[in-house]
């Protein structure tokens, strides 16, 4: 049996949903978050409710 010689490459389309792109914006919005919550700590009150 022969061997290929050459191996194709997976090419990521340049747009629409990736896992690694949904992965890095769920973390983005989760330190987001985390960020908010210890600002609204910090001051003592929530920043909506001014």
């Amino acid at each position: 049996m022969l061997d290929p010689t050459l191996i194709p490459k997976r090419k990521l389309p340049r747009y629409g949903f990736h896992t690694h792109t949904e992965k890095f914006n769920g973390r983005v919005a989760m330190l987001g978050f985390i960020a908010l919550l210890a600002l609204e700590y910090k001051l003592g009150h929530g920043l909506i409710s001014w």
